[in-house]
């Protein structure tokens, strides 16, 4: 990358240096420009936003998205294991409130200040850190005589997998090129649901076995140790490298990935970090979108996932192993609306995708609520049609972060927005126990509904549109996704 790269760096967002342009304009211009690069002998040059997608970049994603899986994991195998530990430690309503939310407590502290550490040091060196943390505290988790070190160790579970979030999903969206960006994300939001059904299909086998909620606790070090190998090889993100001026180290880790013929002329360089940007101007909007439609798919979301086998068995699905079954299924309907989403959110842009699925998932919900008797088939098909659209929402709180703050900032931003997130979940899943006990599995579904809704009415007034724009574009204070 030459001195004259470099200072064209301030190049504008359609990647070639006019504000504004689409994705379709910039490409035409860069066509072009290869043209007569080949015309006059010099080599064409390719955008970091505009390569292909390698082995290589596939093996980011996958590894990178062990932190949400984990997650999945570790809140869905406590739902199971608190069926059968319960009475073994004398867990009564208030610590199995304490329990069930100490992993998003941990999330929300975790994610803040990891996101924070990650724009300053770089994403890389936690990778290591935290899995190899948890795998240790999983461990831990077996040996537990009471309510309160259950709590401690799962609170510092949560701690370590919310620092991993705003890692993994920078290298993520730092790595990949821009028309592939919402498949990568799509990704990451499956494998939470990857790692609920892990997590539900583990506790099947083990809810019978004496002692197995033991064994179900610690069984996370299996993930956590495939995670660990996977991700031992991979780089630093070139462009947070870039973006504190260390200018080589970038060129050879695109040397190393992309291989020749690659330029990051659109990228700013030499850029210091400070977590206040975060609340200035329009990036004070643009997180608390991010955190509100979040809170608005993860509050009815983990409250299934969390106390799935009891909300099933009020719907007359059957105990134990049956609510099980039902679990893993509507995990499955989760999972697979995620796929439809990744390629939705290309074709059909982010914020009609977002529009639509909130409103239909507000429906089901309200459904649910409104006829708690329902016949059987009723309930699964609610279920299922709540499942499969919440993919919508579900891929974009993990892409629009990543795409709407700049790289000095993008690791704190989607730190901020998870913990926002969290903080509203962590109160519902709490009272969610006793809300139940009190009013039914009716009204607890009408009060999901009206949570989605408001994620609707919030998405019609903030939602840009992101789709084919490059970072530098979507990053910037003036981007308006309009």
């Amino acid at each position: 990358m030459d001195s004259a790269s470099r200072a064209s760096r301030s190049a504008a967002p359609g990647g070639d240096g006019v504000p504004g342009r689409s994705e379709h304009d910039a490409s035409e211009s860069k066509a072009s420009s290869a043209q007569g690069m080949e015309g006059s002998g010099v080599p064409a040059r390719v955008r970091l936003d505009d390569v292909g997608m390698t082995p290589f970049l596939k093996r980011v994603t996958l590894f990178s998205s062990g932190g949400p899986f984990l997650e999945g994991y570790v809140l869905g195998i406590i739902g199971v294991a608190l069926t059968k530990m319960t009475p073994d430690l004398g867990i009564d309503d208030h610590w199995s409130g304490m329990i069930g939310v100490a992993a998003l407590v941990g999330l929300f502290i975790g994610a803040s200040v990891g996101g924070w550490v990650t724009d300053l040091i770089g994403r890389r060196k936690m990778f290591v850190i935290d899995v190899v943390t948890i795998v240790v505290l999983s461990v831990l988790c077996m040996f537990i005589a009471s309510p309160v070190q259950l709590f401690i160790l799962r609170f510092l579970i949560g701690i370590t997998i919310g620092a991993d979030y705003p890692i993994a999903t920078s290298m993520i969206t730092e790595f990949t090129p821009r028309r592939y960006r919402s498949i990568s994300m799509g990704v990451i939001a499956a494998m939470w649901y990857v790692g609920a059904n892990a997590a539900y299909l583990a506790g099947f086998f083990l809810l019978d076995v004496p002692g197995g909620w033991r064994w179900m606790l610690g069984s996370s070090v299996i993930p956590c140790l495939v995670i660990l190998v996977g991700r031992w090889s991979i780089p630093e993100s070139p462009r947070w490298l870039l973006a504190k001026g260390r200018v080589e180290e970038a060129e050879a880790v695109v040397l190393q990935v992309y291989g020749e013929g690659i330029t990051m002329d659109d990228e700013v360089t030499a850029t210091k970090t400070r977590f206040s940007k975060i609340f200035h101007g329009t990036y004070l909007r643009r997180v608390l979108f991010v955190g509100i439609i979040w809170l608005c798919q993860a509050i009815p979301m983990f409250a299934i996932y969390t106390y799935g086998p009891r909300i099933i068995g009020a719907f007359g699905l059957g105990e134990g192993r049956a609510s099980l079954i039902g679990e893993l299924i509507i995990g499955t309907l989760f999972m697979l609306g995620t796929i439809p989403a990744m390629f939705l959110a290309e074709s059909l842009g982010r914020r009609p995708l977002i529009l639509g699925c909130f409103a239909v998932m507000a429906v089901a919900l309200a459904v649910l609520g409104l006829v708690p008797n329902a016949a059987m088939a009723t309930v699964v098909i609610c279920f299922g049609i709540y499942a499969l659209f919440s993919g919508g929402p579900g891929n974009l709180e993990w892409l629009y972060p990543n795409e709407l703050f700049p790289t000095d900032i993008r690791a704190s931003a989607m730190g901020v927005a998870m913990a926002i997130s969290r903080i509203g979940t962590v109160v519902s899943i709490y009272v969610l126990p006793s809300f139940m006990n009190e009013h039914g599995t009716g009204p607890t579904m009408l009060a999901g509904a009206a949570i989605t809704l408001f994620g609707f009415v919030v998405s019609v007034f903030w939602a840009p549109e992101t789709k084919g724009r490059s970072l530098a574009e979507t990053g910037s204070p003036e981007f308006t996704g309009r």
